[in-house]
């Protein structure tokens, strides 16, 4: 294999000095083997985003660990390349952490994932990686790069539905797709698998992490609790009627069901959900299903792959990292995007990303701050 989608379009003129970032896991093991088969420089390096690595994993979850970094040094030997590890935890903890934690004490509803992407993997890995001398970063992300004619390149969806990653990479601006190479973007996870297997690479059969990474046990609300502590508030009705009390606004998400501990049925026995966190004054309001829906919303901070959308251009939207796409007529002005949905989706929350898409190009990502519902009676 002397090239593979997603490579700089200088790939083909010489050898590229390319940065393979490594987190233990087998997608970042045999995309960094394939940027080095395709005859590329290559050096290894693992992100130390954690001040306080646990020494193992904590089953499938998280990807910080000390066993993670000693997965990635003994894929990067069988690879035959260099490996470092870049301590990056406190640039981590500003940047992701205490974003995370911000955004639920203002009542949103953050994806940690796509953050990491934006200010770490593509901006303060990539910044480093460019200063040092790399032309580019490689990463184990199932997502695809279209070179144009014209030099552009485009972000596309994974080949492999199951696995695309897009939605969480289209933060990446025009010249951070410029550095980068997907070399799993063609491939399926099974794929994936075989192929470390006949390389010798020990992480072919390691479970995938998933979850948050920096909350190992899981336990989003715990990890919650211990930042911002204990703020007991009102669980009110749609009408306002007061219903029960929170411990913490921070512990619930828009569309929730479970573990309201509301004691009060619905007067029409239907189930509540809840429709607004208002950090304000602390309360969660709740209502029937029909409360979520959602027929436009305002997204801010965009970021755009490419060209930014065309004035009232017709698209599908991505809502959430594993949502199904929908139809959507969007629009930018004064800085915002502004989408409207075709059909009414539930569930959508202040602090989720909207990504953009053309067909399978990503088009760019916003973050979403206000939506639009058609009233309900409660």
């Amino acid at each position: 294999m002397t090239d593979f989608p997603g490579a700089p379009t200088t790939a083909s003129t010489g050898r590229l000095r390319v940065l393979a970032a490594m987190s233990g896991g087998v997608d970042s093991a045999v995309a960094a083997a394939r940027a080095v088969e395709a005859g590329h420089e290559v050096t290894g390096v693992h992100l130390a985003l954690s001040a306080n690595p646990q020494s193992f994993r904590t089953g499938a979850r998280g990807c910080c660990t000390i066993e993670d970094s000693r997965d990635a040094r003994r894929a990067a030997d069988v690879i035959g390349i260099p490996f470092y590890v870049w301590d990056l935890a406190e640039r981590f903890r500003e940047d992701v952490i205490d974003d995370f934690v911000a955004e639920y004490a203002a009542g949103r509803t953050p994806n940690p994932c796509l953050r990491c992407n934006e200010k770490i993997k593509f901006a303060a890995l990539l910044d480093k990686a460019v200063a040092l001398g790399f032309d580019a970063v490689c990463t184990g992300h199932y997502a695809r790069i279209v070179d144009l004619p014209d030099g552009s390149r485009e972000l596309h969806r994974a080949v492999d539905g199951a696995k695309d990653q897009s939605y969480v990479l289209g933060v990446l601006d025009a010249d951070q797709l410029a550095h980068s190479l997907f070399p799993l973007g063609d491939t399926t996870k099974e794929e994936i698998r075989a192929e470390a297997e006949r390389r010798g690479l020990a992480v072919a059969k390691k479970p995938d992490s998933h979850d948050i990474c920096f909350i190992a046990d899981g336990d989003t609300q715990g990890f919650l609790a211990r930042h911002l502590g204990t703020a007991t508030g009102d669980i009110l009705d749609a009408d306002g009627t007061k219903l029960g009390e929170h411990d913490g606004a921070y512990g619930f998400t828009i569309g929730q069901r479970k573990g309201l501990r509301i004691g009060r049925p619905a007067a029409d026995g239907k189930p509540r959900y809840v429709l607004d966190i208002s950090p304000v004054d602390n309360t969660v309001t709740v209502g029937p299903v029909e409360g979520l829906d959602v027929t436009a919303l305002t997204a801010i901070r965009p970021r755009w792959c490419g060209t930014e959308p065309l004035a009232d251009g017709r698209y599908t939207a991505q809502l959430r990292a594993h949502g199904e796409e929908v139809p959507v007529s969007a629009s930018v002005a004064d800085g915002e995007l502004h989408v409207r949905l075709d059909t009414p989706v539930r569930g959508i929350a202040p602090g989720q990303a909207v990504v953009l898409y053309d067909g399978t190009r990503v088009v760019g990502s916003a973050t979403i701050a206000t939506t639009e519902r058609p009233a309900v009676n409660a």
